[in-house]
């Protein structure tokens, strides 16, 4: 959405499309600036006025127009799909001065549209990143929106280019909505113009050969995120200052860093993903730990999913095939030194990351102050628990297990 000051009563919604492009390009009806947030007022960076950031609160999908591409492009073998490579794009006109190319004023999603063997196509759990990209809004104080509007414009948009799924297991659409502020100021304050659009591109599996474990660097050198920072928020500027350690830790033979924070050396994310870690007690009782949501670690929908189906198979809501009949669930701080001893006991059963693009990613060696700590694997490269969560995760999101956690796009 393409907000100009508060004068003019208009709105521009503008997706970017595989094949077309769906504009909302005469929107007057709605009091698009009549509401503001109350909280978070800031000042103005220059002039040290206060300025109350936006919220988009009237714009509804009855607004939209469909205006379809005169020259779409031909469908891309499935074979030669690269995960974020394949896909057709409009060209966003920005001007040089834009605040989001100087100060990082810039968030994302990302999310997937899955087609079942039916032909029905869904989206899984699209509410709560249409919450975490909303609360990723309010840090960086761009306009907020609903939620529930921006998946219903999302759901055109997969409707009408619903061939570009791919029908081959595995396959998906992956879709990334996006937020940035367009004002041209060389100013760090709160953005007075902001655009909203998606993009997206048909995926094959992340692991098209079988699960491969991967390697994780125990990073000591670099910081992801830092208390009161922007860790648990997903920005742009989270990414990119990323780069340099990834870097890094593959120099040293690693696939991804195990980030590591503060003097105690705790656990946070692996790469761009969650973390799981399996540990029994001196008593045999296992126990799937993520670190808990403390500000420093992205809240993924991905994590919660894996929480939510773990605590069901305990609660008896739902039994899992697959994990032990005593589980103990925690969301609780683990740091290296609890890692090397429970491995030294034979205790450390398996370490796994979660996200969007690879669902579950299991993990066989960290290394660490020089040394390698060695996490058992399957013979198929997955834990027997991580296998199961997996199993039971990507069942829902292809329509073999039905849950109220996928949103029907079309049928």
């Amino acid at each position: 959405m393409s907000f100009p000051p508060p004068s003019p009563r208009s709105a521009l919604l503008h997706f970017v499309r595989l094949t077309q492009t769906v504009t909302c390009s005469s929107c007057r009806a709605g009091a698009i600036w009549n509401r503001h947030i109350s909280q978070d007022i800031t000042r103005h960076s220059m002039t040290r006025k206060p300025v109350t950031p936006l919220d988009i609160e009237v714009w509804t999908p009855s607004r939209l127009t469909v205006t379809k591409t005169t020259s779409p492009k031909e469908l891309p073998s499935s074979k030669s799909l690269i995960f974020g490579q394949t896909f057709v794009v409009s060209t966003i006109n920005l001007s040089p001065s834009a605040t989001m190319l100087h100060y990082a004023q810039s968030l994302f999603e990302g999310m997937k549209a899955y087609r079942h063997a039916d032909g029905t196509v869904t989206l899984f759990r699209p509410e709560m990143n249409m919450k975490r990209m909303n609360t990723s809004a309010q840090r960086l104080v761009l306009p907020t929106f609903d939620g529930n509007a921006l998946i219903e414009c999302i759901k055109v948009l997969t409707t009408i280019d619903r061939k570009w799924i791919p029908k081959e297991p595995g396959h998906s659409l992956y879709i990334r909505p996006t937020l940035i502020a367009t004002n041209s100021a060389l100013v760090i304050a709160p953005p007075k113009e902001a655009l909203l659009f998606v993009i997206a591109c048909p995926v094959g599996p992340y692991y098209p050969q079988g699960f491969k474990p991967v390697s994780l660097h125990g990073t000591t050198e670099y910081i992801r995120a830092a208390p009161g920072g922007i860790g648990g928020y997903k920005l742009a500027a989270n990414y990119g200052p990323c780069v340099v350690a990834q870097k890094h830790a593959a120099n040293q033979g690693y696939a991804q860093n195990l980030w590591l924070q503060g003097p105690g050396h705790w656990l946070t994310e692996a790469g761009t993903m969650n973390l799981f870690v399996v540990i029994k007690d001196r008593g045999g009782v296992s126990e799937l730990i993520t670190p808990p949501l403390d500000g420093m670690i992205l809240p993924g929908v991905t994590r919660d999913s894996v929480l939510a189906l773990a605590r069901n198979h305990v609660s008896g809501v739902k039994r899992l095939q697959g994990l032990p009949d005593a589980i103990k669930v925690s969301e609780r701080p683990v740091n290296m030194g609890e890692i090397i001893q429970s491995s030294k006991e034979g205790r450390l059963v398996e370490l796994f990351g979660t996200g969007t693009a690879a669902v579950i990613t299991p993990v066989d060696r960290i290394g660490y102050n020089g040394g390698d700590v060695i996490i058992p694997t399957g013979e198929d490269g997955m834990g027997s628990i991580s296998r199961t969560l997996w199993t039971e995760l990507v069942g829902i999101q292809t329509g073999v297990i039905k849950s109220d956690w996928n949103y029907v796009v079309a049928k």
